[in-house]
């Protein structure tokens, strides 16, 4: 057979076994920065080329953008050839479906897509037409609402399950979230609208239901590919296999080792146990890496023996040896890391490396905090792909109201804006709660003249325990220091507003209790919250979405930076506790996903790798507290790394 394009030269070894493999099951273990979009393409363009029809040809992926890429380059190869392929993300190909059949499932061909803030507004009516928020009733919000139904419908897990590991303070409300989940079904075919999960559950359903409509597109559908398989959801990997059924034809394309994303409901078994799913597949492994030097790679062939539920891989590097190899820092105190990594990045920008091409990763976003106090005050442009800077955070600025409001109680602005979070106040009811306060108090610390104010029925409990946690901040009229004033806050007032408002409640607590450390280096609360107000400022917060194409030092999650690269990377925190986090010790299935979460991080870097870690955490929860290394360190073989010892070094602010 001729073909137009020569798939020998154009691949390395591995890739041209797996995109030239016949017929059948195949898995492909696409390794980081191993060509994984190239073999993907090439594989589509081999089936064009064996005589498939482009309809035949189903391609699903994660994002619009990952869609449009391979068959951009697709049509690249083969003009005009993939015009009729199906090719998209899941939910997509879902709606593409569901338009053909909308009636089976009791909807009409005119049915809308709710976004997300349609979602929450129809979930938002059905909690009060149930009568579940009444003005002496707190209820979580809809977009709390929406991401339980949302997980339950995607992996499965039932709400009693879900509630108990993810939600054990919602417990007492399972039998109001099923009433809700009822209601909310009846009131989506009522409007004749469909959320976003709909598009792969209804799809399932549908097919489910009406087998001959699934035997149309068993049939139609020769060969699927699937891109990124190790982040698929229990729902997600069961369509799959039901449209595979019957030519068990699919090639799915993935890495184990980069399965980090559980908590959205990625199941790293898709991946792991498709050959027992498929028992005649063919396993690709495509190891050979164009990203990093060897030296990063070796550290990240040598973490991931530690885990025992995987493929066996190891990269191959391209790339000749870089001639610095991979630094672990201790470093005194969490401070002095800040002051190591900001020097650091001085010296390499110094060196050549535009701030582009470095970046800092973090378990966890507020695991950043001192690093984004040291960046600001040495003048590093930066900016942040894992959430907006620490101080601008909604829950941050919440608290500050508070703390603003107890130290100067003619503050206007921040009292309405931490009174909004009451219930049934908006920015009328806040504007005649003001004129109240502000004649009572004329600026005076005297908060237990507020329990006469005659705040809404529906608020009238959170009011009251508001001028309580008021009268706890100013005994005496005498204000509190700063770390105090965030405790009382926290515990007293805010802690029932963020299980309530937020669905990443323990990530937010965990920000507050970092805040409540750094205020410890204060005694005097106008001090501090000016530090806040100056820190927040710098220049304006920049999209997250074109990391790759933004000027500054990337400041990112792990889980953010994933699909990134840089020349120059910063893992910082390594310490037992912080990462792997504390909730994943005692979980041998979640340690394993911290370590691969370590192996995303590395395999980031292109030349440069930074591990650090600080042997104090100053300003803890109870003082100071030792930290051990985190094992994922002290795992690897002394020979992969070289060990810093920068304490002394001239150069570096510490």
């Amino acid at each position: 057979m001729n073909f137009s394009l020569d798939y020998r030269s154009a691949l390395n070894e591995q890739q041209y076994a797996a995109v030239t493999s016949p017929a059948g099951a195949a898995l492909v273990i696409a390794g980081a920065g191993s060509g994984k979009t190239r073999t993907l393409t090439y594989r589509v363009s081999w089936l064009l080329e064996q005589g498939y029809a482009a309809e035949e040809i189903l391609l699903l992926t994660f994002t619009n953008k990952a869609a449009r890429e391979m068959l951009d380059r697709v049509n690249q190869l083969l003009p005009g050839r993939a015009a009729r392929l199906w090719g998209g993300t899941f939910h997509s190909i879902g709606y593409r479906m569901l338009r053909q059949h909308p009636e089976l499932i009791g909807f009409q061909k005119n049915f809308t897509i709710m976004d997300r803030d349609d979602q929450e507004e129809l979930l938002e009516s059905m909690i009060n037409r149930e009568g579940f928020r009444t003005n002496n009733k707190q209820f979580p919000k809809a977009n709390i609402v929406a991401d339980l139904i949302s997980y339950s419908v995607n992996t499965g897990e039932s709400l009693t399950a879900l509630l108990q590991r993810r939600y054990p303070y919602f417990i007492e409300l399972e039998d109001s979230f099923s009433k809700i989940i009822i209601a909310y079904e009846a009131g989506k075919k009522a409007a004749n609208a469909m959320d976003f999960d709909d598009l792969l559950s209804k799809m399932h359903l549908l097919m489910i239901t009406h087998p001959e409509i699934a035997k149309l597109y068993q049939l139609q559908f020769r060969a699927i590919l699937v891109d990124e398989y190790q982040d698929t959801n229990f729902l997600q990997a069961a369509l799959i296999d039901l449209l595979a059924s019957h030519h068990q034809h699919v090639m799915v394309v993935g890495d184990d080792a980069q399965s980090i994303y559980s908590w959205r409901g990625a199941n790293v078994a898709n991946i792991l146990e498709f050959p027992k799913r498929y028992p005649k597949a063919q396993v690709f492994p495509i190891e050979t890496n164009y990203r990093s030097v060897p030296q990063i790679l070796k550290l990240a062939n040598a973490s991931l023996t530690f885990n025992t539920n995987q493929f066996s891989k190891e990269l191959q590097a391209v790339r000749p040896p870089h001639v610095i190899a991979p630094a672990l820092v201790a470093l005194s105190t969490n401070n002095e890391q800040a002051s190591f990594v900001a020097q650091r990045l001085l010296e390499l920008y110094e060196e050549g490396i535009p701030f582009s091409e470095m970046a800092v990763l973090y378990r966890a976003h507020y695991h950043s905090m001192e690093i984004q106090l040291e960046l600001t005050r040495r003048g590093i442009p930066f900016f942040i792909t894992s959430g907006l800077r620490f101080f601008e955070q909604a829950h941050i600025k919440d608290v500050a109201a508070v703390m603003k409001f107890a130290l100067n109680p003619n503050d206007e602005v921040a009292f309405k804006r931490f009174i909004q979070l009451l219930p049934g106040i908006g920015k009328k009811t806040s504007e005649s709660l003001w004129n109240q306060v502000h004649k009572m108090l004329r600026g005076r610390r005297e908060f237990s003249k507020l329990m006469t104010c005659k705040a809404p029925t529906k608020a009238t409990k959170d009011w009251k325990q508001l001028v309580h946690t008021l009268e706890e901040l100013a005994p005496n009229t005498q204000l509190l220091p700063p770390s105090e004033l965030i405790r009382i806050i926290s515990l007293g007032f805010y802690d029932e507003i963020m299980k309530e408002k937020f669905p990443n409640y323990d990530s937010r607590r965990e920000d507050l209790m970092t805040l409540m450390n750094y205020a410890k280096q204060f005694s005097d609360t106008a001090e501090f919250l000016a530090q806040l107000t100056l820190l927040g400022e710098g220049e304006e917060q920049r999209s997250p979405n074109n990391a790759a194409n933004q000027e500054g030092v990337c400041l990112s999650s792990i889980h953010q930076a994933k699909g990134l690269e840089w020349r120059a990377v910063f893992v910082v925190w390594l310490t037992e506790g912080m990462f792997p986090s504390g909730r994943s010790l005692e979980n041998e299935e979640a340690l394993e996903e911290e370590r691969r979460l370590f192996y995303v991080a590395v395999t980031r870097c292109k030349e440069e790798l930074y591990l650090t870690y600080p042997e104090l955490r100053l300003n803890a929860a109870y003082g100071e507290a030792f930290q051990r290394p985190s094992r994922f360190v002290m795992e690897l073989p002394s020979d992969l790394y070289d060990k810093w010892d920068v304490r002394q070094t001239a150069g570096y602010r510490l």
